[in-house]
């Protein structure tokens, strides 16, 4: 049970069963709607069938229908049949000429069995494809009375198991015919009939078939059925009574039933009715296809969303297996690695934020550590320049009231702001902090002093805002930076100079802008000071060597300042130097501006 309480599991679970039911669904709605439009499709395809059919009938018929007019309109053929002869020579001639016209006939086309006149005197004349003599008592047979009763129209008589005529065509035959006219006096004068190969009307009627199972059958006007093609009969099924009824010409009319579809149309030409009838059996092999289609895909579709979902899991978990294993080496001490995963964006952000977070911790204790170590050195440092502070300062103290008896104030007061530098740098009881207002009071003491020794040709101005002055800065850093402008900045000018100390407030931080109009850098000094400036990583190695290129415009002092800003502050604090030859230089030292909660008042 642990195991299904994992990300992994419940994301592959999850994934899955909503793939499995999505495709369940899909599949249903697919099937429904494939179903109907396998029905919808079926019944327009019987539709057009049984269109196509008709259209075919139609035709067929009219060329039989061509075939008669054609004899009932040759003038020699009218004319011999009328012939009345009695000599035999002759008569054997006439019989000739009216064969070879039945023949001309006859071969036109493929289809024809058999071509039959009989006239009212009781001659026959026949052209087929059999030798067999021609039945008598045709006058007795429905056929020949239909056709006699007629009035020159086409009488489509339908299909017969053999010929009428008795002419030995062992076959079935659609038969057909009309009466003949001598057309100058509109005057009967006998029948025509023939008989053409049933195959013919089978073939046209399968046009119209839509499966195995299917039957397609023809009507006559009375709803007598001429022939019926499909399968057995024991398979054949019956056509609702009185249906379809008369219909009209280019009417198709269709019929679902549950176990069929009934298609039917009229044959204009012979007033015939096209039946077609197709079980439901046929139309389930199409739907049977369906379902084999949908399993297989299925089964695709099944696999896919399992390897898919174990994919998608497994990439969702591996970040946070990454980040969990990373937060066991957090634990242990460990803060140099980071957690690499390019994933979800909400993952990345949370990894992102872990590095950070990580990162930043890292760097914090680096910099404690090097501050505590930079604190030492200062401090060793300082109590290395020590030599018996109380002793130094109580003999400049003595100097000042001895110099003070004899009323030489100016040399007493530069003995005084000496006794205060060299009291204020060899304090360190308060760490390395001490508030901008100290750092502007020790300022001032040594300003006095360079204003005496440079008698008087430096003029400083302090415009530091009083809302700042409250504020901790690491010790001792305005005076290196005050140290160098004096020195490389102003002394080797022969005019008077322009020292002033201002603050601004930039994008949230406070700069301390310390500018004085000196011979200033060239650019090749003032790049070479920048590099080192944005040489945070730099090792002391590397920074002596830096400060002994850069020892002509105070490098160590400003590196100095620069690196303990940075360490107190951060990376995104520290100094930056700006300098145009003969016109000057300006040191911009930024720090952060604490808030309420921070101590700022």
């Amino acid at each position: 049970m642990t195991r299904f309480r994992t990300i992994r599991s419940r994301i592959f679970l999850i994934f899955l069963f909503s793939m499995l039911g999505l495709l369940f669904i899909v599949s249903l709605v697919y099937y429904e709607r494939t179903t109907d439009q396998i029905r919808d499709k079926i019944g327009v395809i019987a539709e057009k069938n049984i269109s196509q059919t008709v259209g075919l009938f139609e035709l067929m018929l009219k060329g039989y229908d061509t075939v008669t007019k054609s004899l009932n309109s040759n003038n020699e053929l009218m004319k011999l049949l009328q012939s009345p002869s009695s000599n035999p020579v002759e008569r054997v001639n006439i019989d000739r000429r009216i064969t070879d016209i039945l023949g001309a006939i006859f071969y036109s086309r493929t289809d024809i069995v058999g071509i039959h006149i009989v006239t009212y005197q009781d001659q026959v004349f026949s052209f087929d494809r059999s030798a067999g003599a021609a039945v008598r008592g045709y006058s007795e047979k429905e056929w020949f009375t239909a056709l006699k009763q007629s009035t020159g129209e086409m009488i489509w008589l339908g299909v017969f198991p053999e010929s009428l005529m008795g002419s030995g065509a062992n076959r079935p035959v659609f038969a057909f015919g009309r009466q003949l006219f001598e057309l100058s006096a509109l005057k009967p004068i006998g029948i025509v009939l023939i008989e053409t190969d049933a195959d013919a009307i089978g073939s046209a009627l399968t046009n119209a078939s839509l499966g195995p199972g299917s039957s397609v059958i023809i009507q006559g006007p009375e709803g007598d059925e001429i022939i019926r093609t499909g399968p057995s009969e024991e398979e054949v099924t019956e056509i609702p009574a009185g249906w379809p009824g008369r219909l009209k010409n280019d009417e198709v009319l269709l019929r679902e039933r549950e176990d069929t579809l009934i298609s039917a149309a009229r044959i204009s030409v012979a007033d015939w009715t096209v039946i077609g009838i197709t079980p439901n059996r046929d139309f389930k092999l199409e739907l049977k296809e369906t379902q084999q289609f949908l399993l297989s895909v299925s089964i695709v579709l099944v696999a896919a969303a399992i390897a898919l979902a174990t994919l998608i899991a497994r990439s969702f978990s591996l970040p946070f297996k990454r980040l969990i294993k990373q937060m066991k080496q957090v634990e242990l001490g460990n803060f140099k690695s980071q957690v690499r995963v390019q994933s979800y964006q909400e993952l990345n952000v949370l990894v992102g934020s872990f590095n950070h977070m990580v990162g930043q911790m890292d760097e914090l204790i680096e910099r404690i550590k090097l501050a505590s170590l930079s604190e030492k050195n200062a401090q060793l440092q300082a109590l290395q320049s020590q030599v018996n502070p109380h002793f130094l300062f109580n003999t400049l103290d003595m100097i000042y009231w001895m110099l003070d008896e004899r009323e030489n104030d100016r040399l007493g007061k530069m003995i005084l702001a000496l006794s205060r530098l060299f009291r204020y740098s060899s304090e360190w009881k308060e760490a390395s902090r001490v508030p901008i207002r100290r750092e502007l009071d020790q300022l001032r003491h040594y300003l006095s002093i360079i204003e005496v020794r440079l008698g008087g040709r430096v003029q400083t101005r302090i415009e530091v805002e009083d809302r700042w002055l409250d504020i901790e800065v690491p010790k001792m850093i305005l005076q290196p930076i005050i140290e160098n402008a004096v020195k490389y900045g102003l002394e080797p000018v022969n005019r008077p100079g322009l020292l002033r100390i201002r603050s601004e407030e930039q994008d949230g931080n406070l700069t301390i802008i310390v500018e004085d109009n000196g011979v200033g850098m060239d650019k090749d000094t003032l790049d070479s000071l920048d590099r080192a400036l944005n040489d945070s990583n730099a090792t002391e190695t590397r920074q002596e060597e830096i400060s002994d290129a850069h020892s002509k415009r105070g490098g160590i002092g400003l590196l100095n300042v620069h690196r303990r800003l940075r360490l107190m502050f951060g990376e995104g604090y520290g100094i930056r130097l700006e300098s145009r030859q003969d016109l000057g230089t300006t040191v911009i030292m930024t720090i952060p501006i604490p808030t309420e909660k921070e101590g700022l008042t």
